[in-house]
């Protein structure tokens, strides 16, 4: 019969935060086990250029960054494998972790960096012009269309935010919102349609985008189904998704507190979640910044929980 193995911390994901966790987790002797997930290197690797994390005054490829992470890692000692966690059992610890290959892992410490998934509308233009036009975060790419005409979709706050945001630098914004009205708050609805270089474009839905190997433009139907039903295109040169993200936190969801969108709950200033020992860093439990900086952040922070946890049950 296949014996478990028996880990001090098991990491899930790959990401800014994993990727820190195993760095930090590694220095402390802990000697971490992380599986990469479904998709190694997190969100990142669907980045071209990313100019904002510190340390890379000329900016750095997304994947080239997440393979410097991982090497960082496992100079240290972190155990990096392909794979993902596909069951989890948190009643008692040591936890029992099981993936995708059936292999069990009893971990004492489990950071979960799973991260979180970006919800596309499901055309195929946005897989083709991906890093090349289409962007699921403004804060991240927003600065390559200063003076630029971009696009928003979605109509809540998020998307009210991003296009705030894209205000600042790009030449001209289009929100464009499925319904005849905004679902978000009134104070977001204010300062949107009081930004001059914004313009709202309602009952619009995407059909497909269109240029030649990058994004040049979109094309609309406006009142979609409506006997005054139009076809519309506008130049953009970016087109940016703000319709949402989707918390990978499922596999864990039985053992730990979630909030209504599935992001996992914290407590307040720490990356510790209800069960002892087990923490949670980066995206999957931020909805609010989402920022490799601050996945890293809470990365180091877990680590460092981590080996706090370990030291007392030691005693």
């Amino acid at each position: 019969m296949k014996q478990n193995e028996e880990v001090r911390c098991l990491i899930v994901g790959s990401g800014p935060a994993g990727y820190t966790a195993a760095i930090y987790a590694s220095r402390a002797n802990l000697s971490p086990v992380l599986y990469t997930g479904a998709q190694p290197g997190g969100q990142l690797t669907t980045t071209t250029t990313v100019e904002n994390f510190p340390g890379y005054p000329e900016g750095v490829d997304g994947i080239q960054l997440m393979m410097d992470l991982r090497a960082q890692a496992e100079k240290f000692g972190a155990s990096v494998r392909e794979g993902a966690i596909v069951k989890a059992d948190m009643s008692v610890a040591p936890y029992k972790i099981t993936t995708d290959d059936d292999h069990i892992i009893e971990a004492q410490t489990v950071i979960i960096a799973t991260g979180a998934t970006a919800k596309y509308l499901g055309i195929d233009d946005e897989k083709k012009y991906a890093g090349a036009g289409v962007s699921a975060c403004a804060t991240c790419d927003g600065f390559f269309y200063r003076k630029k005409t971009v696009a928003v979709v979605g109509g809540g706050d998020t998307a009210c935010e991003e296009a705030i945001y894209l205000a600042s630098l790009a030449k001209q914004v289009y929100l464009i919102v499925r319904k005849p009205f905004l679902r978000a708050s009134k104070v977001m609805q204010k300062r949107v349609i009081e930004t001059e270089n914004i313009t709202i474009l309602f009952e619009h839905n995407i059909l497909g985008l269109f240029g030649d190997g990058k994004v040049e433009g979109t094309h609309l139907i406006k009142r979609m189904g409506e006997s005054d039903e139009e076809k519309v295109d506008i130049a953009i040169d970016g087109f940016f998704l703000a319709i949402g993200h989707s918390p990978n936190s499922d596999v864990f969801k039985q053992w730990i507190d979630t909030d209504d969108n599935g992001y996992i709950v914290t407590i307040p200033g720490t990356p510790k979640t209800k069960v002892p020992g087990v923490f949670a860093a980066g995206d999957v439990a931020d909805p609010y910044y989402r920022q490799a900086i601050t996945s890293a952040g809470t990365g180091c922070a877990a680590a460092i929980e981590a080996e706090r946890y370990l030291s007392e049950i030691k005693k």
